[in-house]
């Protein structure tokens, strides 16, 4: 038997579900999932290996008319994935009446590789409201496999998978066989931290956090982990340090716990707050971060 290789790319518009699927699909939380649109920024690869395949998953940001200069760069992500795709996953979910992003939309009516459309949250619907949204893709996406799913529950996943390792190429793998991702365990700590962040403020402080790790030290017993919270404004940097400094206090522990977890090792972490002033606005500050 001939071995299968290819990219199976995630979209859709935020908040639908994409990062749920691809942590489901790969029995590996990679990719932060908050209630929160707009929670993932980057184009992150979740990799599965068998003898026989190795499916690299891909989620991207959710699709939105750009307002930052941040928001230019997790389209360039979204654009990327699909013009590399071999399979392309797009989500939606039983709420979602039409995408926001008509070009978006255009360009994957025009994909000339297999298209799985998955209506995802219908757990969360009734029959009439599934079968109502089914008939409505079909007639946007003719070409496209539609599948109804609960991300969060498992539901249907098992034929999405048969779906996918039958239209993924014969190729050898693309990464080493041992690899889950092609981040480094820097990038994931920096998530964690900031889905944290995610889950604890609200209104535009989430949105104007990034986080960086300045030093991760793997000594025998324990990892040293020092986080620098990058916020825009001094107002902001209050917020997250919060009163007598119990909300990085708070956020430094649960991200420690999670830390603990997905690294299986005992961690210290230490966390700081920083101004950069309108970091998601300048081209020059965004290069300097990552994106």
């Amino acid at each position: 038997m001939a071995h299968k290789s290819g990219f199976v790319n995630i979209v859709g518009s935020p908040n639908v579900g994409k990062s749920t699927l691809m942590n489901q699909l790969i029995g590996e939380k990679l990719s932060i999932v908050t209630s929160k649109a707009q929670t993932t920024r980057h184009r992150i690869l979740g990799i599965v290996n068998d003898e026989d395949y190795q499916v690299v998953f891909s989620d991207t940001p959710g699709v939105v008319n750009t307002a930052y200069k941040l928001h230019e760069a997790m389209m360039d992500y979204v654009n990327t994935s699909l013009k590399d795709a071999d399979v392309l996953l797009f989500i939606t979910d039983t709420r979602e009446n039409d995408m926001n992003h008509k070009e978006t939309l255009e360009k994957i009516q025009k994909l000339r590789v297999p298209v799985i459309c998955l209506i995802n949250k219908i757990d969360l619907s009734d029959q009439p409201k599934v079968m109502e949204r089914i008939q409505y893709w079909q007639e946007k996406l003719p070409n496209a496999i539609i599948y109804p799913v609960s991300a969060l529950h498992g539901f249907n996943l098992e034929q999405i998978w048969e779906k996918i390792l039958e239209l993924i190429p014969e190729n050898p793998a693309y990464f080493d066989k041992e690899e889950i991702s092609d981040r480094p365990m820097r990038f994931f700590v920096s998530e964690i931290i900031r889905e944290k962040i995610f889950m604890h403020c609200d209104k535009e402080i989430p949105y104007s956090c990034q986080v960086e790790i300045e030093e991760y030290k793997e000594e025998e017993t324990i990892t040293r982990i020092r986080a620098l919270i990058i916020v825009e404004r001094d107002s902001q940097r209050g917020i997250i340090i919060g009163k007598g400094g119990d909300m990085i206090k708070r956020i430094g522990r649960e991200s420690r716990m999670e830390i603990e977890r997905f690294i299986a090792h005992k961690v210290f972490l230490e966390t700081y707050v920083k101004v950069d002033k309108d970091w998601r606005s300048t081209e020059a500050k965004l290069k300097k971060y990552g994106y």
